[in-house]
This record gives C-alpha cells, sequence and structure tokens, in this order.
C-alpha cells in the first residue's frame, strides 16, 4: 500500500496538473470506486461536475482537493488503496483495463483517471471543516499531521508516544499519534534508530524517542526525492512513472541480506498479518525486566 512519500508524490503531480481547471464531465465506470459516497454514483458526479479544483492536500495517506465555485465547502476526497492510481492523460490515450473514473475539463486537456485493480481503494465528495483554508473532510478530520507536515510538533509526539502503553511498532502505525508511516517505513525508521519494533514505548528516553521521529522524517524525505518506493507497477505518479527508492531500504525487504551498519543477516518476522524486518544486532529483543 503506498504510504506517505508516494502519496505525497502524487499530490505534487495533481498540485501542477489539475488546480484551477473546471470539471466539466464526471465518468464513474465502476460503482465501487464512489462506495463511499452515501448517494452513489450520479450524486458523486453531479457534485463534482462545474466545480473548479483547489490545491491538492494530503494527511498521511489521504488525498484531497478543496472545490470552488458551486463545490464551495465540499472537498474531492481519495485513498490509493492497494492499487490506486490518479493520472493525469491525454483524451488520445486508450483507457487503462482497470479506469474505474474520468474527470474531463473544461479547457479540453488532459483529463484525470482513477485507475485501481484491486478496488481497495476510492473517490468521495465529502464536506469540509467548516472555515478550514485547507477544506479539510470532516471524516479525516481526527487523522494525526505527519513527520514531513511543518505544523507537526515534534514535542507533543514524542511525549505522547512515552505515554502510551504499546510497543513501538504499533506506535508508528498508529494514525491518531503520527500519521502517514506504514509497514516499510516503519521498519526503515526503527533500523535507523537501532529499536526493536517490540520495544514497549514506555521505556524510551526523549532521546531515543526524538531519534525515531528523526529517522521517520529522514527516511520519508529521502523516499520522496527519488519518487517513493515501487515493488510492482501498481504504484506510480500522475505520469505513470515508478519510484526508486526500493534500492535504498535498509531493512525492509531484505532477508537474509547482511545488515549494512553491522554485517548481520536481515530477519524477518510475523507481526500483525504483516511481516517485520530488522537486525538482530542493531535492534536487539526487548529483555523481560523492560516489558519485552
Amino acid at each position: 500500500m503506498p504510504e506517505l512519500p508516494e502519496v505525497e508524490v502524487v499530490r505534487r503531480g495533481l498540485a501542477n496538473w489539475v488546480a484551477g481547471r473546471t470539471v466539466a464531465d464526471v465518468q464513474v465506470l465502476h460503482p465501487r470506486a464512489v462506495r463511499r459516497q452515501p448517494a452513489g454514483a450520479a450524486d458523486f458526479a453531479a457534485r463534482l461536475t462545474g466545480t473548479t479544483l483547489g490545491a491538492a492536500q494530503r494527511r498521511g495517506k489521504y488525498l484531497w482537493v478543496p472545490l470552488g465555485g458551486a463545490g464551495a465547502g465540499f472537498s474531492l476526497i481519495g485513498h490509493l488503496g492497494m492499487s490506486g492510481q490518479l493520472l493525469v492523460q491525454d483524451p488520445s490515450v486508450p483507457d487503462e483495463t482497470h479506469l474505474r473514473v474520468r474527470l474531463r475539463f473544461a479547457d479540453g486537456g488532459r483529463e484525470l483517471r482513477f485507475v485501481d485493480q484491486r478496488t481497495f481503494g476510492g473517490l468521495a465528495v465529502e464536506e469540509a471543516e467548516e472555515d478550514d483554508p485547507e477544506g479539510t473532510p470532516l471524516s479525516i478530520a481526527h487523522i494525526a499531521r505527519d513527520p514531513l507536515d511543518p505544523r507537526f510538533d515534534d514535542g507533543a509526539f514524542v511525549a505522547a508516544l512515552r505515554a502510551k502503553r504499546t510497543t513501538v511498532k504499533r506506535a508508528l502505525l498508529d494514525q491518531t499519534l503520527i500519521s502517514g508511516v506504514g509497514n516499510i517505513y516503519a521498519d526503515e525508521a526503527l533500523w535507523r534508530s537501532k529499536l526493536h519494533y517490540e520495544r514497549p514505548t514506555a521505556t524510551l528516553t526523549r532521546p531515543q524517542a526524538a531519534l525515531l521521529l528523526a529517522s521517520a522524517r529522514g527516511v520519508m524525505t529521502a523516499a520522496l526525492a527519488v519518487g517513493g518506493t515501487s515493488f510492482d507497477s501498481l504504484y506510480v505518479n500522475v505520469n505513470g512513472e515508478s519510484g526508486y527508492f526500493s534500492r535504498d531500504l535498509d531493512a525492509y525487504g531484505r532477508e537474509h541480506e547482511p545488515c549494512r551498519r553491522c554485517g548481520t543477516a536481515i530477519r524477518r518476522a510475523p507481526w500483525m498479518n504483516r511481516s517485520s524486518y530488522f537486525c538482530p544486532r542493531c535492534q536487539r529483543v526487548p529483555r523481560a525486566a523492560d516489558g519485552g
């Protein structure tokens, strides 16, 4: 599933290609793509047609575009799910096999297409928070800001992390504490911080918690610089291009490969129906005395 860097790459593409354009026509080709629209596909299309799209925004893994004109007070929200793609395509480009939604614009230029092979993602038009210049949809207002957000409060995060009664990887995936961190970047941040994924958050010192945050921010910034992480063709930017950070991963997906810090073979362990990758030497298993 795309995580913060991948979604931010898509947001930047939308900001470049669709901001300020007026929607002339909307086609919903698969109802599941707009299942979060309570009144259905026809309502989704009607609410978008004639609106002007604002600057694309993001919180964690969610994208949205505030609507102007007839859509003022509402936003187009999108979640990519496992395989969703928002592509900006010339109208002459043949339809993708898994095209679900198409937006055409009054200027007749490139159209916006939502493509989703596994149909876990989706789009909806939702009411936004009142007097919010970003047009944050009400349904995601509770989600915490992410480490790349300039308004992220480092001190509040460190305090909240140490106060939680959980383990450190669970905390990193808690979207009410910090958003945008998924399985890949959690493993990478923990490797950089030399912390085991089962380390109890209550045992972290302030410097350790601050280092973990800096590590998460650092790895996602590095991933963003090369377009994110693509393991297959399902994640691409709005121009259909893959990201290349998979070449620079230090832990995730490197089972049996040598740790780039100490040379010990990276291990993979089952974790909450997923996998955790770690170095058994650099990231020591917590002792029972530490709550591990």
